[in-house]
């Protein structure tokens, strides 16, 4: 076993999945994209990993159970485009429109699934952009003590 006396983590997120979450989508890479927590098949299989964190619903909004799923499989796919494994400017209204038919599918009313994609589509567009991937933080280097005080 290797002892770290450093971490490195990445901010921003307040849900965790509990359980592999896969569902088909209307985006089809060239080739299969194997990321840390997310896979995107060519046949438009998406699988997100147990443990994969997020940061829910974005913006002036609340976050109900009819919009997690959509704003976990959006900001997977948004996550993609930030990689690179997507291209932004092919790809994001694609996503956006899931976010939309995902939030509509799970109970959320067809008026606020409109907002939630205007909104999107006006105010998250940076958000899929390669230079916004969140930044490597890293802790406070620890002295490593053989016994604890």
């Amino acid at each position: 076993m290797r002892i770290v006396n450093q971490i490195s983590y990445r901010a921003g997120y307040k849900y965790q999945l509990c359980e592999t979450c896969s569902l088909h989508v209307p985006i089809m890479p060239a080739e299969d994209i194997q990321a840390d927590w997310i896979t995107l098949t060519r046949g438009g299989l998406l699988v997100i990993r147990h443990g994969y964190a997020w940061d829910g619903p974005s913006g002036p909004t609340i976050d109900t159970h009819t919009f997690m799923r959509g704003s976990l499989v959006h900001d997977a796919l948004y996550q993609l485009m930030r990689e690179g494994h997507l291209n932004w400017r092919e790809h994001r209204e694609s996503a956006d429109r899931i976010l939309q038919a995902l939030c509509i599918e799970d109970g959320m009313c067809r008026m606020r699934a409109w907002w939630v994609y205007r909104g999107v589509r006006r105010f998250a567009g940076y958000a899929a952009r390669p230079e916004q991937n969140r930044p490597v933080l890293r802790a406070p280097r620890m002295k490593v003590s053989p016994q604890c005080p």
